[in-house]
């Protein structure tokens, strides 16, 4: 039988909810055992071991859980910022194709035992590219919301040190992360890490980073949703992009959707004008832009004891972030 400091030690880790340490002191049982000679139980003991692994693992997928900050290791908090989302997706205004996408992660994330019985994973490593301001970010946080997930934005200021050894070491923390913690993982400016590898100037530093990157993302089987998110997909080196389940292209809004956009962000509000044709002048902008026209354009209204947001102050914003 098992020594009696295994097993206190097999209670004290199920009592700390600390299943890696439970799990690989069950694993350290059934391996003495063997080597006893009680092959029978000590094959006995390795199955009930799997099975529990799997089924805890369809738990904490079904449960979908918040992990809230305080659990989370030290040295991973140095890395991560942790926030919940209460965004979904039909917050967003969205090109019908990327909605398409986004709502096929969605239910695929949310038929993952049927999806296992076929020896099939949801979608869930996504590339998101496009120009600034058009929904990349905000949509690692609708996913989250839509999934009942924190969402864990990654601190590229933190993951690149001086140190390669250090950087590629985090890399790795990061990814052992997705296993523990379920989450929406977000690499934002990801180009940052995920610029070609023959660049000159790089003195070989982003390419042993984007190799490390490579390396753990094919190897990854978490659970986890992995998003990055770039401006700049040409700058990304080739070999990424079949490493993610899909590659989605974000264009600048169309009219008819910075229409719909307007409607929202300025419902309930008087106007002093028709919206169609502020639509039309703000063709060309992004979603980040009129969001921020209409809040200033209800600043200046509640500014100035005006009863009618002024179509000048949503221009005048516009046109001072023209190019």
């Amino acid at each position: 039988m098992a020594a009696a400091d295994q097993i206190k030690s097999l209670i004290k880790s199920f009592g700390e909810g600390d299943e890696a340490r439970f799990f690989s002191i069950a694993m350290q049982i059934a391996a003495k055992e063997a080597r006893k000679g009680h092959s029978t139980f000590a094959r006995e003991l390795k199955a009930i071991i799997d099975k529990a692994k799997e089924s805890r693992a369809k738990i904490e997928f079904k449960e979908q859980k918040v992990v809230p900050l305080s659990p989370i290791k030290r040295e991973l908090r140095e890395l991560i910022e942790v926030s919940d989302s209460k965004i979904r997706l039909s917050d967003m205004v969205l090109a019908e194709n990327v909605r398409k996408s986004l709502n096929r992660v969605v239910s695929e994330q949310r038929k993952f035992d049927e999806l296992r019985k076929f020896n099939l994973s949801p979608r869930r490593k996504l590339l998101l590219e496009g120009p600034p301001g058009c929904g990349k970010t905000m949509t690692a946080y609708a996913l989250a919301g839509e999934l009942n997930l924190s969402v864990f934005v990654v601190r590229l200021d933190g993951l690149i040190s001086k140190f390669m050894g250090e950087t590629i070491a985090k890399l790795r923390l990061i990814f052992d992360a997705m296993q523990s913690y379920r989450a929406v993982y977000l690499f934002d400016e990801f180009d940052s890490i995920g610029t070609v590898r023959n660049q000159f100037n790089d003195v070989g530093e982003i390419r042993r980073v984007l190799n490390s990157f490579l390396i753990n993302i094919e190897k990854d089987e978490s659970n986890s949703i992995i998003i990055a998110a770039t401006n700049m997909p040409d700058a990304l080196d080739s070999a990424l992009f079949r490493r993610f389940d899909d590659i989605i292209k974000y264009p600048l809004p169309s009219q008819l959707e910075i229409k719909e956009l307007l409607k929202r962000q300025l419902h309930g509000f008087k106007l002093d004008f028709e919206i169609d044709g502020v639509a039309e002048y703000a063709r060309g902008r992004n979603f980040a832009d009129v969001v921020k026209a209409c809040e200033e354009s209800i600043k200046e209204m509640i500014i100035t004891g005006s009863e009618k947001i002024s179509e000048d102050s949503i221009k005048e914003y516009l046109a001072s972030r023209r190019d």
